[in-house]
């Protein structure tokens, strides 16, 4: 028989539900009486740090608990203010400097609330210690996980144990480093859970079979890691840990969102290997590395960088700080947040909450006498206007901006509401950029070119602009096709590279924008110019055997010979 048809099981949840409303009406009264406002327990957030606050043999003893803890500031959940345990633990933390409010709470609430003292002893410990994956374990699992089917079968034996939830999540963790994944998703449906990396900006499956139990424990776990409440399941909740290890740290950030079957998480993986990129490994052309060296090299102006999420804007901005940096200049950061820590260059994080924005803080920032300065992302007219001011006394300016390409950036601003004649002279560079997926060097196979495309590259390269080496690409045409191998995990691409467009201000190009600051003049006037489009700069990398003509076009549209 269905328990929800049971009479008996209804007769006893029903008295239960008596018993407890009973007790919070005791409980409100209690808290009429003592001044100490009331608080209902079964819909209070938990924190796993405030709750780590009191020894659970001590909050058992004295019929309390820590609900809440921001800074010095706590919140106490009592029974009983007058207990003189109670009143001893009050006086404790009051010494040790905590600002306390205090509330009058039901035992029942109370009990619920030390349920969850099975996780403290987990969130006191480190990242590795709390995940239970030392460096050295973490090391021999990337060995042993090096491809999908591995960590899928690893998943799959402890899936089927029980309390291996940790291991589960040690797995994922080293599979998705070992693999180079920028992400990690865990997807619940009615029955079990989908686990997917995201491998060069492609979602691929490594378990779908998860038990929803195992799932729970797993999220679990991650609240635990990431700083979050463990009994909030219907609200989104953000957060981010680190693994620590020996000659570096890797942040993971942290998205739990509710759904229908569970709660989705999404990982991002920040691993400080992806940013030490010199500037011609991202992607540059020859002739495009000489106009950003010379950029960079400039003292003071704005350099602009657009693209959608996931471009690679970034780590481009990144290579440009390191490339820059010196012992006798001063670089400071505004990000929202700080995705990778750069060692000689001071990064601060916009907090909203606290009246730190993105406008607020430069303003600050400039007062700090930089020379050099990153904003995260312009997003409003005041952090442009600030932004440009910078650029015109004596900064140099790095941010990112959302725009389809490399002109588009130039009326983005003014929609914004900047003045174009202010504009004009404030920016040096705007770049455009896309990530496509790089052939696999060890298993792509060389494609034979029939007359009618030969013929058809060539008469592409002949259009490019006099800055282009024609002449090298003409001498080197070859075009490769994906196979797959061990190397690559049989996907036939390993690692992604840039393609680019380089919008460059010059005097006429900045007498235009004063001027006429329309999407089509800037791009009549950057096709005199000699600019080469992301497009034409992913055929050149397609045709020098880096990648192909379907990631070409997967990233920049249909190909325009």
């Amino acid at each position: 028989m269905d328990s929800s048809q049971n009479p008996l099981l209804k007769i006893k949840n029903k008295l239960a539900q008596m018993q407890r409303e009973a007790e919070e009406r005791d409980a409100k009264r209690r808290a009429e009486k003592t001044k100490c406002p009331y608080a209902d327990l079964s819909t209070t957030s938990i924190n796993i740090e405030a709750l780590s606050l009191i020894p659970e043999e001590d909050a058992k003893k004295a019929k309390m608990a820590a609900i809440e803890l921001k800074e010095k500031k706590v919140a106490l959940a009592v029974f009983d203010s007058e207990d003189p345990e109670a009143k001893k633990i009050i006086e404790k933390l009051k010494s040790e400097g905590y600002a306390l409010s205090v509330f009058t709470v039901s035992l029942s609430g109370l009990t619920h609330i030390w349920s969850f003292y099975k996780f403290v002893f987990q969130k006191l410990e480190n990242i590795t210690g709390r995940v239970k994956i030392e460096e050295k374990k973490l090391l021999e699992l990337e060995k042993k996980l090096v491809s999908l089917e591995s960590i899928n079968s690893s998943i799959a034996e402890m899936n089927e144990k029980f309390g291996y939830t940790g291991e589960i999540l040690e797995i994922v963790l080293a599979g998705a480093l070992s693999m180079r994944a920028s992400d990690i998703h865990f997807e619940p449906s009615e029955d079990s859970t989908r686990i997917r990396l995201r491998i060069d900006g492609l979602l691929y499956d490594i378990f779908d079979k998860l038990k929803p139990k195992n799932h729970t424990s797993v999220v679990s776990r991650i609240k635990l890691l990431s700083r979050l409440k463990i009994n909030v399941t219907d609200k989104p909740q953000d957060g981010r840990f680190t693994i620590g290890l020996t000659n570096k740290e890797i942040e993971i950030r942290t998205s739990i969102n509710p759904s229908e079957f569970g709660e989705t998480v999404v990982l991002r993986v920040l691993n400080p290997d992806s940013i030490h990129v010199g500037l011609p490994q991202l992607g540059f052309r020859a002739d495009d590395l000489k106009i950003v060296e010379a950029e960079l090299a400039r003292p003071n102006g704005m350099i602009l960088n657009t693209g959608p999420t996931g471009s690679g804007k970034t780590t481009t901005l990144y290579s440009f700080l390191q490339h820059t940096q010196n012992p006798e200049a001063k670089t400071i950061t505004i990000e929202d947040p700080i995705e990778y820590h750069l060692d000689g260059i001071e990064q601060t994080q916009v907090e909203p909450e606290s009246g730190y924005t993105f406008a607020s803080g430069l303003r600050s920032l400039l007062r700090q006498d930089p020379d050099m300065i990153l904003i995260g992302e312009i997003r409003d007219l005041e952090t442009a206007e600030i932004a440009i001011h910078a650029s015109l006394t004596g900064h140099l300016v790095f941010s990112t901006l959302h725009a389809n390409d490399a002109p588009g950036a130039v009326p983005r601003m003014i929609d914004l509401g900047v003045k174009a004649s202010v504009l004009a002279p404030a920016i040096n560079l705007v770049i455009a950029q896309r990530l496509t997926r790089k052939l696999c060097v060890n298993c792509k196979v060389e494609k034979k070119i029939d007359a009618e495309l030969e013929n058809k590259i060539k008469n592409f390269i002949e259009k490019l602009p006099d800055r282009v080496d024609k002449e090298f690409y003409k001498s080197n045409i070859k075009i490769f096709e994906p196979k797959g191998c061990e190397k690559c995990n049989n996907l036939g691409y390993k690692g992604r590279i840039g393609v680019f467009e380089l919008l460059l201000i010059d005097k006429d190009m900045e007498l235009l924008i004063s001027k006429d600051p329309t999407e089509i003049g800037i791009k009549e006037m950057a096709a005199k110019q000699g600019m080469v489009l992301m497009q034409q700069d992913g055929i050149l990398k397609a045709i020098s055997g880096i990648t192909t003509f379907d990631e070409v076009e997967k990233n920049t549209g249909a190909l325009e010979w």
